[in-house]
């Protein structure tokens, strides 16, 4: 079983430093962060061993804007992945990284017609459903817009609704869905799920519509893989 070492804050050693003379990996992160959440799920289904390195996107107007973190990640995001001399950036190219670089426990399946399945689901959430309650997303609708903290949740619930309807159906109607989103296996597709459903809890969208969602998501949160990546289990998490 992989485990994590965590640093206690992101204190700018960047890239050159025993990680990339070991070839360990290490992931900047931050806790609340779905994006690093669906990494941290990642690793631990694979059971990988690694360092987290929190970066703390709101203290002091956000450690990632910082021009040490930059050179980490240009685009001022977590999460990030070093492994030895490499930078892998963005959520689903690290998870698929992962499952390239290290073959046990695949988190894809097996056959090209699944795999765009799985792929499928999976960029719903991503590039359809997260972006849009980013936190520079509602940072710019507050701060262009004046939009009040009601009105940003109720960006959000609208667009996180439309996903969800689309993401039920898509697992309810096929045959392939079963415990998890593809299979009896939990795969790439859950990694992402998982983190979206918490964010749907904490903006307090209402998941009735959602069976098929909620059922895959408290299975998913019966294995320690998912329990270990939860928000509040990080290092960096505030006290309860």
């Amino acid at each position: 079983m992989g485990g994590v070492e965590a640093r206690p804050a992101f204190d700018g050693e960047g890239v050159e430093d025993n990680v990339m003379v070991s070839g360990g990996l290490r992931l900047y992160s931050y806790w609340r962060s779905s994006a690093a959440y669906r990494v941290r799920i990642a690793l631990n289904l694979k059971r990988l061993d690694y360092e987290l390195v929190p970066v703390h996107l709101v203290r002091d107007g956000g450690e990632q804007h910082g021009a040490t973190f930059r050179k980490v990640n240009p685009q001022g995001l977590v999460p990030t992945l070093q492994h030895g001399q490499r930078l892998v950036r963005q959520s689903m190219a690290i998870i698929e990284y992962l499952d390239e670089t290290f073959a046990d426990r695949p988190l894809l399946p097996a056959t090209a017609r699944d795999r765009a399945r799985v792929r499928g689901l999976a960029q719903l959430i991503a590039c359809d459903m997260h972006p849009l309650g980013n936190l520079r997303v509602l940072q710019h609708l507050e701060r262009e817009f004046g939009a009040t903290t009601e009105q940003r949740e109720a960006w959000i619930r609208h667009w996180m609704a439309l996903g969800f309807d689309a993401l039920e159906a898509l697992l309810a109607e096929s045959p392939s869905t079963a415990d998890f989103c593809e299979g009896e296996r939990p795969g790439l597709a859950d990694c992402l799920l998982v983190p979206q459903v918490y964010n749907a809890r904490r903006f307090r969208l209402d998941l009735t519509p959602y069976p098929t969602v909620r059922r895959i998501d408290a299975h998913c949160l019966t294995l320690a893989a998912f329990q270990r990546a939860v928000p509040e289990a990080q290092p960096d998490a505030p006290p309860a």
